[in-house]
């Protein structure tokens, strides 16, 4: 399901500077970029923190946004900036952070434990790839941008981009097959991940 556009007349009023307007962008738009990071960075306090910094450089940014372009095509290429430029820090100096199969979960209301067990297996499966494979698979199966959003999100080629969807998938089908789990629709190389409750909420501020 792919990521809704705004309406057109709130993002021209968040342009021009009006609170109300922009505060209905970050109530749309939070919640899949912090799942987004957080499947990146694998911190919850972290993931928070670049999700409220993302959109302070997207309230800077709106001014010159232009309306040509898909606004969650630019949202994320934002956050995509913003991440990488903590992923590099962190290399430069280590901290603490948490183990991605420490963070808290995704919700599957009523599933029966194959299921969960078998979504957990998916993320640790996620957890493994490199940063471009995870960025594009992510973008592609969990927030629901379309091939072309995410070439234009990611800044590379429509053709890079599939690439990294189908070698990311490849992966994470491979990584499941050595703990004996499979999923249903899983063909060759073409599934999708399977779904996973929608959101994880952000705290309350």
């Amino acid at each position: 399901m792919s990521l809704a556009q705004p309406d057109f007349a709130i993002l021209r009023k968040a342009q021009r500077g009006d609170e109300r307007a922009f505060s209905i962008l970050v109530r749309a738009y939070e919640v899949p970029v912090f799942n987004y990071v957080l499947r990146l960075v694998g911190d919850r306090s972290l993931a928070e923190d670049l999700t409220q910094e993302v959109f302070l450089r997207v309230y800077q940014g709106l001014p010159k946004f232009s309306l040509r372009c898909r606004f969650t095509t630019w949202l994320f290429q934002v956050t995509k900036n913003r991440v990488l430029d903590e992923l590099r820090a962190l290399e430069r100096r280590p901290r603490s952070v948490m183990a991605l199969e420490d963070a808290p979960a995704f919700e599957v209301l009523d599933a029966p434990a194959e299921r969960i067990e078998a979504m957990d297996a998916v993320w640790r499966a996620i957890n493994l790839l490199s940063v471009d494979l995870k960025m594009a698979l992510l973008l592609r199966d969990v927030v629901g941008l379309s091939y072309t959003e995410i070439a234009d999100s990611l800044e590379i080629t429509l053709a890079t981009v599939k690439w990294r969807i189908y070698k990311a998938r490849e992966e994470v089908q491979l990584a499941l097959a050595r703990e004996g789990i499979g999923y249903p629709g899983a063909s060759e190389h073409t599934a999708e991940l399977p779904r996973v409750a929608e959101v994880v909420p952000l705290p309350k501020r």
